[in-house]
């Protein structure tokens, strides 16, 4: 093997001038780097951290039966009805809260200095507890069905669907009593409704 002698007089091999001199490996060198760039550097790509693919619990397959359990849950009817059910127990509570806060529950208008019995005060408070239970059950019903008709028509959730909703409702209530009532219960409702999805979002 040919060696050749450097400044310092130690023995230098032509292998490893020539690899030192060969423009192959400062190629490679090259590349190495680029390789550590998408490895490990700037370049490296995002990966989706999803159980299924990192190796965890795959999601089981859904059956008919469930499908069709979730697409009744998500159907417009069933909301108008969780609605309606809701709407009459608040409604309800409300009521009857009204009731017992009222000084003038139970009393008789033609003989308003008697005082009343236990079972009056009572079934007067029911008469209005079921009321105010009427009127909010058919109030939600009517604005979850129509917010959910409007925002299947838009194919977007946000918080317009429930300000046209609101005026939707209220104007639908207040048109029995006139047009100005009507327009009074849509701008009222679709403001209340704005104001709620505000606070909430």
């Amino acid at each position: 093997m040919a060696t050749t002698v450097n400044s310092g007089n130690a023995p230098v091999s032509d292998t490893q001038s020539s690899t030192s001199a060969d423009p192959r490996y400062e190629g490679s060198t090259f590349q190495y780097s680029m390789l550590l760039e998408h490895l490990i550097g700037e370049k490296r790509p995002i990966k989706d951290l999803n159980p299924t693919v990192m190796g965890g619990l795959p999601n089981p397959m859904k059956t008919d039966d469930q499908k069709m359990i979730e697409r009744g849950m998500e159907s417009c009817a069933f909301k108008a009805v969780l609605a309606c059910v809701g709407g009459f127990v608040l409604g309800g509570a409300f009521g009857v809260f009204t009731a017992g806060i009222d000084t003038n529950v139970g009393f008789d208008p033609k003989d308003p200095m008697r005082t009343p019995t236990a079972r009056e005060v009572l079934k007067d408070m029911g008469q209005r507890g079921m009321s105010y239970a009427k009127n909010f059950a058919v109030i939600g019903a009517m604005f979850s069905c129509t917010e959910c008709i409007i925002e299947s028509h838009r194919g977007k959730s946000d918080w317009k669907n429930a300000v046209y909703s609101g005026c939707v409702t209220g104007g639908a209530i207040g048109f029995r009593a006139g047009a100005k009532a009507g327009v009074l219960g849509c701008g009222g409702f679709a403001a209340f409704s704005a104001a709620i999805e505000y606070y909430l979002r």
